[in-house]
């Protein structure tokens, strides 16, 4: 591909900021991916479990992503204005927080306070989507999309490490010993953030060009009253609304949904984890194709995909073949979204307030998200499985291919570009 010559002389400052991030995304995006596992260990019944049911487990994991759709645009305006490293180190503390005191927390209200609220706020500055926004704006323009493809596969490689051994340790030690094991790994978010912060040149080193960006407007609010009046903009929202409910769906009813059907908790942790291992692919390759073609095009093709591949799995006999099948196919969809999506909100409005307004964005997503692992509870409890909520994901697929279409693929049409320059060179 054309990006990856380029990326092989990337400068050293620039590959420990890369190295760093994604081992930030990593962390927290498979931490956050196990969360399906302890539906059962938690909400069930037998020693350590808190016993409240799958209903109010799904809506404290519903609140966690809704705080985290609400503290996206907060981090990303943060980001924007402080830097992106700041905000990765306190996400990490709150996210390594609210795992800690999510072991004791036996009743529904303060569970929902710390694997709802804390968790959400701590993967609002702390996830992999801020890191992609700092590889937006630190990044040399030729090099973005290698980056943020790269940020997005080993978020989810992640995924394929942390579920299997999530799995592992809650069988070794019990889901508090295995959530503690967690907490402990992300106290190393902090540290690792430093290594986001933007390079200073050293006293006698030859003064490098810094890379441009452009953006559409010269403050904040110009830059949220041109995005929030531009119907691209609302599509786009619309589009990843529905990626948000499939996949927090998917990640924390899949367990349990696989349990009722006799299959064995292993079969569902290596689902889960083939998501995140053909992610791995699918989310590097994203940003590399989505930096050729047609990213609004590309975005119709992935959620057509998604349907296909949905309506497959749920009309083929189970089978512990089947599932597996299931997850690799839907690893290639996975995150393959998100590139493409971040690129689109800097090709309207650049990468001047790229955290921010991707942030709304997200938003959206965890709106999408709220609702689908709510709804998942709710209809579970109400029907005693899962068929409608299923089928609803098929439909909301195609939804978000159809409303990709006319995305207007181009800068903002309304503004005229301004220089912007990025913080590294």
């Amino acid at each position: 591909m054309n990006s990856a010559p380029s990326a092989n002389r990337l400068p050293t400052a620039l590959w420990i900021m890369v190295v760093a991030g994604c081992l930030i995304g990593l962390l927290a995006f498979g931490i956050r991916s196990s969360f399906g596992l302890f539906v059962d260990p938690i909400s069930g019944k037998g020693d350590g479990a808190f016993g409240f049911g799958r209903e109010a487990f799904a809506f404290a994991l519903a609140i966690q992503n809704l705080a985290w759709g609400v503290g996206q645009p907060i981090a990303g305006a943060l980001a924007d204005k402080y830097g992106p490293w700041r905000v990765l180190a306190g996400g990490g503390a709150i996210f390594a927080s609210g795992l800690a005191l999510m072991t004791v927390s036996s009743d529904t209200t303060s569970f929902t306070i710390t694997a709802g609220l804390l968790v959400g706020l701590g993967m609002s500055g702390a996830g992999h989507n801020t890191v992609l926004a700092a590889f937006g704006q630190l990044m040399p323009p030729e090099r973005r999309a290698w980056a943020m493809g790269l940020g997005t596969a080993t978020a989810s490689l992640g995924q394929f490490l942390v579920v299997p051994l999530g799995q592992a340790f809650i069988e070794t030690y019990g889901w508090a010993g295995a959530v503690s094991i967690m907490a402990i790994a992300m106290v190393f978010t902090p540290g690792l953030a430093l290594a986001l912060r933007p390079r200073r040149q050293k006293v006698g080193e030859p003064a490098k060009a810094p890379a441009q960006t452009t953006s559409t407007a010269v403050s904040l609010p110009q830059a949220l009253k041109q995005a929030f009046g531009y119907s691209s903009y609302w599509l786009l929202i619309s589009g990843f609304f529905v990626c948000g409910f499939q996949l927090a769906f998917i990640t924390v009813h899949l367990p349990p949904y696989l349990n009722d059907l006799g299959l064995s908790a292993r079969t569902a942790s290596w689902a889960i984890a083939l998501i995140g291992l053909f992610n791995v692919v699918g989310g590097y390759a994203s940003g590399l194709i989505s930096a050729r073609y047609s990213r609004r095009l590309f975005l119709f093709w992935i959620y057509v995909a998604r349907a296909a591949v949905t309506s497959a799995f749920l009309l083929l006999p189970v089978s512990d073949v089947n599932t597996l099948l299931f997850g690799a196919a839907m690893g290639l969809l996975w995150l393959s979204t998100v590139p493409p999506t971040v690129q689109l909100v800097g090709v309207m409005f650049g990468n001047r307030y790229l955290s921010t307004l991707f942030g709304f964005v997200f938003l959206s997503h965890q709106v999408g998200a709220f609702v689908g692992v709510w709804a998942g509870g709710l209809l579970y409890s109400a029907t005693g499985h899962y068929d409608l909520v299923w089928w609803s994901s098929v439909g909301l697929a195609i939804f978000a291919a159809l409303v990709h279409l006319p995305i207007y693929e181009k800068l903002y049409p309304k503004a005229s570009a301004v220089p912007a320059p990025s913080s590294v060179a």
